[in-house]
């Protein structure tokens, strides 16, 4: 890669007790790619996308952003995490704080943000997600859909170098579905670097630049969509696949 990796992940393992979830893996993602990770449950993408940010340590091998080697012990984590923003499947918003509130907690805390420019900066994040009406809205006065996008606004107000997408959709209903990823579509558009874990075949065929597919703790394959959603070439990924898809 000729270009330097926003983040490497260079062999590796991650063991619960003696369940190894992740035998050895490699990825780089290349400024500006969207990589979309697909595999049966249990096959270790969450675990793997979770050693991205060091939410889960890696038992060997080494997670290098922006050639930094990040899983180093004595690495301020938690400065690394302001550059990696992550959405999770569950929206994680404080019930008892607004839309606007919500966002511009990180700004204030992390950032040292004076509170109108934290303001300034939540309410365009909101626009960014169409939700620029909502800003005075609580999480329960909104759809899921809707708390998705204000998790995905909060996320991006600190203006990360790459965004990692834990199943992002997984827990809304079908019709609500949509919105969150037209939201990632316009992210992709303008050119953030993601990795991206879901079940949304659709939308890792139309919108990823690459995939992997990912089974017992091993990357099996990886191409860009158009070959591995037509031409798989692993049996496993073609079994899996005809499970998931509709052709």
């Amino acid at each position: 890669m000729s270009t330097q990796a926003v983040i490497e992940l260079v062999d590796i393992h991650k063991s619960f007790g003696q369940l190894e979830v992740l035998k050895g893996v490699d990825v780089a993602v290349a400024p500006q790619e969207l990589v979309f990770i697909i595999g049966p449950s249990g096959s270790g993408k969450s675990t793997l996308l979770r050693c991205c940010n060091l939410l889960e340590q890696p038992s060997n091998g080494q997670v290098l952003f922006k050639g930094e080697d990040i899983s180093q012990p004595g690495v301020n984590i938690d400065q690394v995490r302001q550059h990696i923003g992550m959405v999770f499947q569950s929206f994680n918003l404080y019930p008892h704080m607004t839309a606007l509130g919500n966002i511009t907690l990180a700004l204030r805390k992390v950032k040292k943000m004076p509170r109108g420019e934290a303001n300034e900066r939540a309410q365009a994040a909101l626009e960014r997600v169409g939700l620029a009406e909502k800003a005075a809205s609580h999480p329960t006065e909104l759809s899921g859909g809707q708390q998705q996008r204000v998790a995905i606004a909060r996320a991006i107000a600190l203006e990360p170098d790459m965004m990692l997408f834990d199943e992002p959709t997984s827990a809304l209903d079908p019709e609500l579905v949509g919105g969150v990823l037209n939201v990632m579509r316009d992210l992709r558009e303008a050119g953030m670097t993601m990795i991206v874990v879901s079940h949304e075949m659709r939308f890792a065929q139309e919108a990823a630049d690459r995939v992997l597919f990912m089974d017992e703790g091993v990357i099996l394959e990886q191409s860009p969509p158009d070959e591995l959603f037509n031409n798989p070439q692993h049996a496993r990924t073609r079994e899996f696949l005809a499970r998931v898809t509709d052709h």
